[in-house]
């Protein structure tokens, strides 16, 4: 029945995606500037919803950080649907001319921006990301099949009969945007059997939810990672610069994938640097998980102790590893060990330092002197993302309008044959 059901849901969407890919920007722009007044006008209704959801998270033992992503109020629904008009803003991929050339013979090629057709998002908890995902998939021409998961059911019930209905006010297909939560999981199985009808997967939220994606799919996945991510303090580093960096890294949202989980202090720095940064995490409510050397060089700050597991934990909440290192190169090689490949940073004044932090390791996102939480769609200009890619293949950082097309190859000739 589930199986039967999903897959009529992607064929549908697979024949709606063709009645899109050939519209004009102007008509995509308005539909979307459209579904943000839409979802505005209905915030009350979208909030009933969420507040339900958001009952029930607390009830489950949901952590601080997940009930931070799952909640919404009147100010994200407006920043959600101000998120699709830019998007709206953007220029349209599709149609883009990535490279041409003629050839000897007279054949005239251009490799061109199209649609993938279907892109399908599985993730958790994050009602926001239903929105972003179908905002630039219909920007991009692509149909949209969305698996939100349980948490937020009711809240993702909510904006997606929302949007439909703004689609089919505009004469397009509601099955352009589509949601299978009530299937559940056996629900996003099938999703990941539906290849030839869904083009790419995008899973989105936990450690465990990306792999069984990556693992079990037979619909292409574009893998997006747990964001373990570092902040490394130089001993050339200005250290009110580092205080301001740490701190809107680690307290401004703890629950989003580019907010920092570890903190690494060369030890030239340590003693002064440490005890300030410590009280100031502390102060925030921010529990500090310590080497020993970092622990000592505190100086009275309270800690815990830290494990092996602590390097290597995506917290999503008001914890923060810390460790002392004696040289860029053991930061690097701390990092190698322990980052997911998410986003890095640096704060120093060592132009030698900054570069070989960007050129020695490998991540989506490397940051000198910044923090990690730049690393984000609407921040890189982007407009809204559907994920952020941690893998090399397509595409790799926030993964924008761009990302979510694919080219053709036009080749223009008159009567050309190969010999």
């Amino acid at each position: 029945m589930t199986a039967a059901s999903v897959t009529e849901i992607a064929r549908a969407a697979k024949d709606a995606s063709h009645a899109l890919a050939t519209a004009t920007r102007a008509t995509k722009d308005s539909l979307l500037n459209a579904m943000a007044d839409a979802l505005v006008a209905a915030t009350r209704e979208i909030l009933a919803g969420n507040e339900r959801d958001v009952e029930a998270g607390r009830a489950s033992g949901m952590t601080d950080g997940l009930v931070d992503r799952l909640t919404l109020t009147p100010e994200r629904i407006e920043g959600i649907a101000d998120a699709l008009r830019e998007v709206a803003a953007l220029p349209d991929p599709v149609g883009e001319v990535v490279r041409g050339s003629t050839l000897p013979n007279g054949l005239q090629l251009r490799q061109v921006r199209v649609p993938m057709g279907v892109v399908g998002m599985i993730y958790e908890a994050r009602p926001n990301v239903t929105v972003d995902a179908a905002g630039l998939a219909l920007k991009s021409g692509n149909a949209v099949v969305l698996r939100g998961g349980s948490a937020a059911i009711y809240s993702n019930t909510a904006i997606v009969r929302v949007l439909q209905d703004t689609v089919e006010a505009a004469g397009l297909p509601r099955e352009l945007v589509q949601s299978i939560d009530q299937f559940g999981r056996e629900g996003a199985v099938e999703l990941m059997r539906a290849r030839g009808l869904v083009d790419v997967l995008v899973p989105r939220g936990g450690a465990d939810l990306i792999q069984t994606v990556v693992r079990e799919s037979l619909v292409p996945a574009i893998e997006t990672g747990v964001g373990n991510c570092h902040v490394y303090v130089d001993a050339s580093a200005d250290l009110e610069m580092a205080q301001r960096i740490v701190m809107n890294a680690k307290v401004q949202r703890p629950g989003v994938c580019n907010a920092a989980e570890t903190l690494l202090v060369h030890a030239d720095v340590a003693g002064e640097f440490l005890p300030t940064i410590g009280r100031s995490l502390t102060e925030a409510g921010v529990v500090l998980h310590a080497c020993p050397d970092a622990a000592a060089a505190l100086g009275g700050v309270a800690s815990v102790p830290a494990t092996d597991e602590d390097w290597d934990t995506e917290y999503l909440s008001l914890d923060i590893a810390v460790t002392v290192v004696d040289s860029l190169d053991e930061a690097i090689r701390f990092i190698r060990a322990h980052s997911s490949g998410h986003t890095e940073a640096i704060v120093t004044s060592n132009l030698a330092a900054a570069h070989r932090f960007t050129t020695e390791l490998d991540a989506a996102a490397l940051i000198v002197n910044a923090s990690t939480r730049f690393t984000d769609g609407g921040q890189f200009g982007l407009g809204a993302e559907i994920g952020i890619s941690t893998q090399k293949l397509h595409a790799r950082g926030p993964m924008g309008l761009s990302e979510l097309t694919t080219t053709t190859w036009t080749v223009h000739g008159s009567g050309q044959i190969r010999e």
